[in-house]
């Protein structure tokens, strides 16, 4: 496929040939298309790399199904609860559901993702299958990375660690943990569980850590040691993490200087309602930040569309940013700098990229934030995948 004339980051037009999965040559746009069924004219209009959702719940979701009410009491572990009584009755997890979000992802221009699945007592590894599954049924449009993950414990049921390594055995990308502190009350003990899992299996750490304050921090310190202690510098994620933004300055300064030399990354949903990261230090210091729909119309919350780009610009302004350069620079981490987040060394519109295009008419990267305009057309490892807005060919 020749894909002619479009601005990649709002530069000067060029043509991108693509052979196979790969985008194998970027030129000047030639002054009018050569002719040919695989030549697509793109008009001029603005490009980048396919978004990438670098901390979501594919498995959760009722999208697509009749409205269901929140219910949830407005804890960690009153969520988890109420979660646990009903998702059956919803059908979760369940392929067609999760193929619908997976579906979403795609028309909005997401063509990578790392993902949380349930793994406890009453599902075993069942939301696995499910969710490649689904993306198999896509034909892998959508490449995703999956986390196991302990969402009702991890110490505090027995057999839950067994299961986590059973899913790393059986090729999960990472094993996941939640609020050692809080919710297993015993941060040491979880922690070395699945470090231990991750060393011996080669396998990433994702943690969600939503404890605020001090108790945070006191986690963020546990699992930034143990990464360095465990050789596992690059392979951990903290998710959240909300209580980097609530310490004090110095404090803040301390933490982001640890995570650097650990690296260890972090993903953020940008809530309007949490203090924000400090993020002129990370950036300053290499910490590598991901942005995450969470979960998208689950028993959590009823919240969410799977459009990383509104995640993007909710991020913008919750970070105060302003000038062209900061705008630019929350895209780029819903783009180019997240392919780390899902095992790739090359996420942009250069020669040996996958061929993840989106491609849109704004006027810059600015634009393309504040507007969030419909994807006009998007490109999945060399297929064109969406056009005006809507799934094609898929």
């Amino acid at each position: 496929m020749l894909l002619h004339d479009v601005r990649p980051w709002g530069d000067d037009p060029v043509d991108l040939e693509v052979t196979g999965e790969q985008i194998t040559a970027v030129s000047p746009a030639m002054r009018t298309a050569p002719a040919g069924p695989e030549v697509v004219d793109g008009r001029g209009l603005l490009a980048v790399p396919g978004f990438v959702n670098a901390h979501a719940h594919v498995d959760k979701s009722w999208w697509g199904r009749p409205w269901v009410s929140y219910a949830g009491e407005p804890t960690v572990q009153g969520r988890i609860a109420h979660e646990r009584a009903h998702r059956d009755e919803l059908g979760i997890p369940g392929v067609d559901v999760t193929t619908a979000v997976l579906r979403e992802f795609l028309r909005h221009g997401t063509t990578a993702v790392r993902t949380h699945v349930d793994v406890d007592l009453g599902l075993g590894l069942r939301g696995i299958d499910v969710v490649r599954e689904s993306a198999a049924s896509l034909g892998d449009a959508v490449e995703l990375q999956i986390v196991a993950f302990p969402q009702d414990g991890v110490v505090r049921r027995s057999g839950v660690l067994e299961l986590l390594e059973r899913a790393a055995v059986e090729g999960a990308d990472f094993v996941g943990g939640l609020d050692p502190a809080s919710i297993d009350r015993a941060p040491v003990e979880q922690l070395d569980g699945l470090f231990s899992i991750a060393e011996r299996h080669g396998v990433g750490l994702d943690v969600h850590l939503h404890d605020p304050g001090e108790l945070g921090a006191f986690q963020i310190e546990l699992i930034l040691d143990r990464t360095v202690r465990s050789g596992l510098q690059h392979r951990v994620n903290v998710s959240h993490g909300f209580a980097l933004g609530e310490v004090a300055p110095g404090r803040q300064d301390d933490l982001v200087a640890a995570a650097a030399e650990a690296g260890v990354s972090w993903t953020t949903v940008a809530p309007l309602d949490v203090a924000p990261l400090p993020l002129s230090l990370m950036r300053d210091r290499g910490v590598a930040v991901g942005l995450g729909t969470d979960g998208i119309r689950d028993l959590w919350s009823p919240y969410g569309d799977g459009d990383i780009l509104q995640i993007a610009r909710t991020f913008a302004q919750l970070h105060r940013l302003r000038t062209d350069e900061d705008l630019r620079y929350a895209i780029e981490l819903g783009t180019r700098h997240a392919g780390r987040f899902v095992g790739r060394e090359r996420h942009d519109l250069v020669v040996g990229a996958r061929a993840d295009i989106v491609l849109v008419d704004a006027d810059n990267v600015a634009d393309l934030l504040v507007r969030a305009p419909r994807r006009e057309l998007v490109v999945a490892g060399g297929r064109v995948v969406a056009g005006g807005g809507e799934l094609v060919g898929v």
